[in-house]
């Protein structure tokens, strides 16, 4: 967390849940391998629990949700001081960068994920 993340009395902004979302997202996809690549954001929800302020101990848990056809949507449950602040849900889409449109998930993403495959927590 950064001092920036905070607003005038001292909380972290709803904003910054985005980014923190970005980063333990990106961090899990990394740790899947090389399989796992060319994934774009197509949607975030967050769903605030409680506030957080600066001091807070803040951590992160990332699963997978459900494997589309060429999505894949993971779930996230952000903890401040080993409490629930707020869970969130991304969808990512297998993205073709040159033509610019999605593409179906490949049998090695998918045996790189399907380890990781739980029921939503929320």
């Amino acid at each position: 967390m950064r001092f920036g993340d905070t607003d005038a009395l001292g909380h972290v902004n709803n904003a910054s849940f985005a980014s923190y979302a970005e980063v333990a997202r990106l961090e899990f996809l990394r740790r899947l391998g090389k399989s796992v690549t060319s994934l774009i954001l197509a949607s975030l929800y967050v769903d605030f629990r409680r506030q957080v302020e600066f001091d807070d101990r803040v951590y992160m848990e990332t699963w997978v949700e459900r494997l589309g056809r060429s999505s894949v949507t993971l779930g996230q449950t952000v903890f401040a001081n080993d409490k629930q602040a707020a869970e969130i849900r991304s969808v990512v889409v297998h993205f073709d960068y040159a033509t610019s449109t999605s593409q179906e998930l490949t049998a090695e993403m998918r045996q790189a994920m399907e380890p990781f495959v739980k029921e939503s927590k929320a």
